[in-house]
């Protein structure tokens, strides 16, 4: 069998929070982290604009904050487990995030295969941001599909897992999607749902969705 498993990571990995806002808790911004939230959800900015505004904001953020912040987070239960059980099948994992690289890479260290997030300069920063480098829901796509392909896997070989409105592209272009912990944007468009704080649980319910004609079948042209 070999297989993709594709991962969101805010709300779906991280329980029920982003990176950002496990960074504002730590670094005291808080009240303009949930301002520029408040903004985003509204329409009022992009997440181009969200994330120039987090580079203004947090111009002296150091890698040691970014780990305090990453360790005191609330993770699932059972993500190197899960990690560890995929690459022993032969299959391959990848986490793609909207949220800043500097966070998500750390994600690495619990097994991921590819951790695809959008990019920021080195911290702390000294340069300017780069727009094109932060992904958008429909990145999603383009990301699982350039994965896809250099692994020579069908769509049907494609789990995707994730919990809100920046997944629905990526869930409502694969056939094999788990809605963990998720709000009403992935109603109607997830193939499973999972609600819980173990990840191992959410696995075992995508297995369900693959057998081994789908694992094995041939990329389609």
């Amino acid at each position: 069998m070999t297989v993709l498993h594709v991962f969101d990571m805010d709300g779906t990995l991280l329980a029920g929070s982003t990176a950002n806002l496990e960074l504002a808790r730590h670094l005291g911004t808080l009240p303009q982290l949930q301002d520029l939230e408040a903004r985003f959800a509204a329409g009022h900015i992009d997440t181009r604009a969200f994330s120039a505004a987090i580079h203004r904001l947090w111009h002296d953020l150091t890698p040691d904050a970014v780990a305090t912040a990453y360790t005191a987070a609330t993770w699932l239960t059972g993500i190197p487990e899960v990690c560890a059980d995929i690459r022993a099948r032969g299959e391959h994992s990848a986490v793609i995030t909207m949220s800043p690289d500097f966070f998500a890479h750390h994600l690495l260290d619990l097994g991921f295969d590819h951790v695809l997030a959008s990019r920021f300069p080195p911290l702390p920063f000294t340069a300017p941001l780069d727009p094109a480098g932060i992904l958008t829901p429909d990145d999603k796509i383009r990301l699982t599909e350039e994965l896809r392909t250099a692994y020579g896997l069908t769509r049907h070989q494609c789990v995707a897992y994730g919990d809100s409105m920046s997944d629905a592209p990526l869930f409502r272009h694969l056939t094999h999607t788990v809605a963990v912990n998720a709000d009403h944007h992935l109603t109607g468009i997830a193939a499973l749902e999972y609600t819980g704080d173990d990840l191992t649980h959410a696995y075992h319910l995508a297995r369900t969705l693959l057998t081994p004609a789908t694992a094995d079948a041939q990329p389609s042209t």
